[in-house]
């Protein structure tokens, strides 16, 4: 499938439109008016890679690498979404660690503390489906990351999975910590995550919190992208799932979070 098809001929162009636009100007978004709406997640999917293609012409660059969505029961919880969602992230939104980010940059800020893999080899689009062995294989290094996402809607509560799947799910940025070999890594399963904000913890996960281990998470994106006819591509990196519920922002603030035996990451919001 090309971008911006679907499997039924439409061309949702025009919510691309309205989604970028949006974004860029850091307005809050009420709803997409009911034309231009993706019924299904593959068409949400579908508006998702024009968007992509509309903010690289305005500037924000290239995909640089993917999140995954609602794969952990406190976020599925959170967000009343029962399965987990894709998107991207533009290279002109990542940072490394230690970070100092403007708040003002985003309509209502928060940040999610996340295991990152990053691709070693290719998951070309297949018709059989990725085992997390196979996953795991492809993968090359492993970091601790914190994502950066935006609550830039009204009510973000009111809208329709879909239109939050075309709008990338929430993703803002990220911020990236050092990476380690993945053969000389930890077990990813058994990772602790924790998320301090000025000095206090506010939460705490473990990598077996997303879908039982992260490697099945990337599992699900590599299968859910080859079932759309894309693949996933060396040296781009994976944000694997939450395994702290999102803290939302003030300005000021001073985010840490630790994930054992994979390192740091820090950025604070002026």
């Amino acid at each position: 499938m090309k971008a911006g098809d679907t499997s039924n001929g439409r061309l949702p162009g025009g919510a691309a439109e309205t989604l970028a636009c949006h974004r860029l100007a850091r307005e809050p978004l009420d709803s997409l008016p009911e034309a231009e709406r993706p019924r299904d997640e593959r068409e949400a999917y579908a508006v998702q890679e024009l968007v992509h293609a509309r903010l690289e012409r305005a500037g924000l660059g290239p995909v640089a690498g993917y999140k995954i969505g609602c794969t952990t029961p406190v976020m599925q919880a959170f967000l009343k979404i029962p399965n987990p969602c894709g998107g991207a992230v533009l290279a002109g939104t990542v940072y490394r660690s230690p970070a100092v980010i403007p708040h003002d940059a985003f309509v209502r800020v928060g940040v999610e503390c996340e295991i990152v893999a990053r691709l070693g080899q290719d998951l070309p689009a297949r018709a059989e489906p990725y085992s997390q062995e196979e996953v795991e294989a492809a993968v090359a290094t492993v970091m601790p990351g914190m994502e950066i996402v935006d609550a830039r809607y009204v009510d973000y509560t009111r809208l329709d999975t879909p239109t939050l799947i075309a709008d990338d799910f929430f993703d803002a940025g990220c911020v990236l910590g050092d990476e380690r070999d993945a053969r000389s890594g930890p077990d990813l399963a058994g990772v602790v995550g924790v998320t301090r904000i000025n000095g206090e913890e506010v939460g705490r996960g473990r990598g077996a919190d997303v879908m039982g281990h992260p490697f099945r998470a990337l599992a699900w994106l590599a299968n859910s992208r080859s079932a759309r006819g894309l693949g996933l591509e060396a040296g781009r990196f994976v944000f694997l799932g939450s395994v702290v519920e999102t803290k939302w922002l003030a300005r000021g603030d001073l985010v840490e979070m630790d994930l054992a035996g994979l390192g740091r990451v820090e950025a604070r919001f002026t």
